[in-house]
């Protein structure tokens, strides 16, 4: 209510203005009229001209109405250039200060609750360079006045900053009008002010602060490798450390561009995903989804019965599965390709110089222009008592212990509630093991809605697994031939026995053994980057799960195509990272999948939205292969049709998310995915469906009661 009261009072403002006449008095003609009568006021009583003037000054300003240029120039012919400049400077940045406070009461809410991502970044640049960019736009005189104080007004700048930033910056363009003022009888028009070259002068100076910027920059980079001694010639282009992948991508990208690149990989090729992660993961579910539906061949019209699981055929296939998508990530396809690969341990020596132990023993000295770190991460291992007796297992050394097995583990005891705790327990209980699922939060899956983290657990728990949320190992105990967990909870402690521990609490960055303490690279947590995936030092970038902040593979995807292009193209131009639009999925069955803002980051955020939803028991193809368990729910402004983020629960979840992402990554809202033609019958409708309930709850009711009236009239 305060807002609407204050922007009409500015409205009736700025009507009453032109109603009666208030344009005549701020022109080059009236000033001259009327230059005896003001010389005589001012003579009579100058403290009371000097006050109204700079209330007059203060409400135009404040208002955005025209004329502050004729006031400048008045101020100039009025009080003479001193006394002019200073209530022209004080009077033009108090009023542009309270036409910012009004713009940034009255519209920034509105702006933020419908671009909030696009205003979060420009509020970022605006933290950082704001007050540069205020002073160089007050500097030029061409930039709207007034356009600049509501512009302002929406980001999050500082009033002590617009303040000070505005009165610099305006002063030497008030010099300039408050001095032609004092010459008012030789003026006939504003341009005779405002000339090109006055233009360009003033061009000139607004690029001095950023000219300086580059030289601090500079200046700054020459001190982050003092010390160091930069090579006079380089072996190569880029040395990328870490053939997952983040590190192939990277290598694939300088290799097609025709770099030199070498490619380091101290273990296999493929990196986590192909050897420990994804693909053995998901060949594990689908033997597990194939046993469960035997369980439940019922459903289809055929008779169940369990199924006799041969476990290290199970286990025999997986490692089939990895050797058929190897030839992908070979070292021959990437020799093939260009890259010059090499098998060994990496430690960066110096910015531009990395030492390979090689394979065959030998050393190897490589003199390069960039470094990428693309070295991925690793299981985080809780310090717990007796976990290091315990004989747990990680998600990267399971493998080889369950390939030893003739049969799947009886007794499993998975400690972690995120996606790779959550696919196992469930694909496990499927293949026979008594699992037990321990997550010390409220729930699992704690980046979902409650509503997607208590589907989760009624997910597992059909499939037989023991979920304890609010539990905590406090210790394993491995003194008897029994081993142990014993955790701490609502139940006080409670004691479980295990024949497999498998710990999946996190991931860790591998920052360790490359050399970056010794040369000062800085870590947190990860590699700790800028947003254009650089290091301290310029050129040495970071991509992967090493760089933070997803630990996905495609997100290391797409780090890599920045960090490449940045390492080899940085002299020319550089690209910021873009994390607007990463789906991710959570293979349960069924899957779990989501990109963008769900309902407790839109809360967090202060963003408003609504929510469409769309249950899969309506569509034909679910219903069809008996898969209507789940829901596809969509986010988005209130009225409106753009796509703040998506959450599907459903068989096939993953690659329906395909849909929106490319809707989000291009701008495409609910009315275009809804004129789109899906394929009958198919899950994929699920999604036109979606934008039908949108597009229902915001049918025009108004327009249909003329259009039923109309069509009553066409009946006689």
């Amino acid at each position: 209510m305060k807002k609407l009261l204050l922007f009409a009072l500015i409205v009736c403002a700025i009507v009453a203005f032109f109603a009666f006449g208030g344009a005549q008095y701020l022109s080059l003609d009236f000033l001259k009229e009327q230059r005896e009568a003001f010389d005589a006021i001012y003579a009579e009583r100058p403290a009371f001209v000097i006050a109204a003037f700079f209330g007059i000054y203060v409400a135009t300003t404040a208002l955005s109405l025209p004329g502050a240029a004729i006031l400048t120039l008045a101020a100039g012919y009025l009080f003479g250039l001193v006394v002019g400049t200073i209530i022209v400077s004080f009077a033009s940045t108090i009023g542009a200060t309270l036409a910012f406070l009004s713009a940034r009461f009255i519209l920034r809410d509105w702006v933020k609750s419908r671009f909030s991502e696009r205003l979060q970044t420009i509020d970022r640049g605006v933290e950082r360079d704001g007050a540069l960019y205020l002073f160089s736009l007050r500097l030029v005189p061409v930039f709207p006045f007034f356009v600049v104080n509501l512009l302002m007004g929406l980001t999050g700048i500082k009033v002590w900053t617009f303040f000070w930033a505005s009165q610099l910056g305006m002063l030497l363009g008030t010099i300039v009008y408050v001095n032609a003022g004092t010459q008012l009888a030789d003026i006939d028009a504003l341009s005779e002010i405002v000339t090109p070259s006055l233009i360009l002068s003033f061009l000139a100076l607004a690029a001095l602060p950023w000219v300086g910027k580059a030289i601090l920059a500079f200046m700054k980079r020459r001190k982050v490798y003092a010390g160091f001694t930069r090579p006079k010639r380089f072996d190569r282009n880029l040395i990328v450390i870490g053939a997952g992948s983040a590190g192939l991508v990277a290598a694939y990208i300088a290799a097609m561009v025709k770099a030199k690149v070498t490619l380091v990989e101290a273990n296999e090729m493929g990196g986590d995903c192909l050897n420990t992660g994804c693909v053995p993961s998901k060949a594990l579910i689908k033997s597990a989804k194939v046993a469960a539906a035997m369980r439940h061949a019922e459903r289809y019209g055929v008779v169940s019965h369990e199924p006799e699981i041969d476990f290290g055929q199970t286990m025999a296939r997986v490692r089939k599965v990895i050797e058929a998508i190897e030839p992908h990530d070979s070292v021959d396809r990437f020799e093939g390709l260009g890259v010059d690969v090499v098998k060994g341990y990496a430690t960066i020596v110096d910015p531009w110089t990395v030492e390979i132990a090689r394979d065959d023993g030998a050393k190897q000295r490589l003199a390069t222009r960039s470094i990428i770190l693309a070295t991925g991460a690793e299981p985080t291992i809780p310090k717990i008592e007796g976990i290091e007796s315990s004989g747990y297992l990680t998600s990267e050394t399971m493998w080889d212990a369950f390939a030893d097995m003739a049969e799947a583990p009886r007794r499993v005891v998975v400690m972690g509630g995120g996606p790779i705790g959550c696919e196992m327990s469930q694909a496990l209980s499927r293949l026979g093991s008594e699992v037990t699922l321990i997550e010390a939060g409220e729930r699992l899956l704690s980046r979902e809605d409650d509503e997607v983290s208590a589907s989760a657990r009624a997910i597992l728990e059909e499939a037989g697994v023991s979920v304890r949320t609010r539990h905590e190992v406090v210790r394993i105990d491995t003194a008897n031939e029994e081993k142990r967990v014993v955790t701490s909870g609502p139940e006080d402690e409670f004691a479980l026995s295990y024949d497999v521990l498998l710990v999946a609490v996190g991931r860790s960055a591998r920052l360790k053994g490359y050399g970056l303490e010794a040369i000062g690279v800085d870590t947190g947590g990860t590699v700790v980057t800028d947003e254009f995936l650089a290091t301290k030092f310029p050129n040495i970038l970071a991509a992967g799960d090493v760089a933070g902040p997803y630990q996905l593979t495609h997100a290391a995807s797409h780090q890599a195509w920045f960090a490449t292009v940045n390492a080899l193209f940085g002299r020319f131009k550089k690209f910021k990272a873009d994390y607007r639009v990463v789906p991710a999925v959570t293979y349960l069955d069924p899957e779990i999948a989501r990109v963008g803002l769900n309902e407790g980051d839109a809360s967090a955020k202060g963003i408003s939205f609504e929510v469409t939803r769309y249950e899969l028991d309506d569509l034909d193809r679910a219903i069809a292969e008996s898969e209507t368990r789940g829901f596809v729910k969509v986010l988005t402004p209130p009225g409106k049709d753009t796509i703040l983020g998506v959450t599907i629960i459903g068989a096939h979840a993953g690659e329906l998310l395909a849909e929106y992402v490319l809707a989000m990554k291009h701008g495409l809202g609910l009315n275009k995915i809804l004129s789109t033609i899906h394929s009958y019958p198919t899950m994929a409708e699920a999604n036109k469906y979606a934008a039908g309930e949108w597009k229902k709850a915001h049918k025009p009711e108004k327009l249909l009661g003329f259009v039923e009236r109309y069509f009553d009239w066409r009946r006689g």
